[in-house]
């Protein structure tokens, strides 16, 4: 798509995404990491928030629109059975035609008609 300058960017979508990221990574750097100094580690977690924000407003000026858990969850699975290689689960295939290997020659058995001599 390109870029439309009318398409709104979801900046309330974007800030509570980044916010939900910087929280749990907090947590996980402050148990992992609690004998270091975790100032380095916490400002550039608060830096990831204008690039998080930046890139999400590029997205959706060109028209990118994740979907959302309640739109993921309200959609319609596919079945099982109906990938696009397999048009039609429930149908019978046809046997393949004989072959030499498969027994479809005319003797039974590879030079099965000719004998040994003693």
């Amino acid at each position: 798509m390109a870029w439309d300058a009318n398409r709104p960017v979801p900046w309330r979508r974007l800030v509570r995404e980044w916010l939900i990221y910087v929280g749990i990574m907090a947590v996980v750097f402050a148990l992992f990491f609690r004998d270091r100094n975790l100032t380095g580690i916490f400002a550039g977690l608060l830096a990831s928030g204008p690039m998080y924000l930046a890139f999400g407003f590029v997205l959706a000026k060109f028209g990118y629109q994740r979907k959302s858990w309640k739109e993921l969850r309200t959609e319609p699975r596919p079945s099982r059975g109906s990938e696009p290689h397999d048009p039609d689960p429930g149908a019978v295939r046809a046997k393949p035609a004989p072959t030499k290997r498969t027994g479809g020659g005319t003797s039974g058995r590879p030079g099965g008609s000719r004998r040994k001599k003693r």
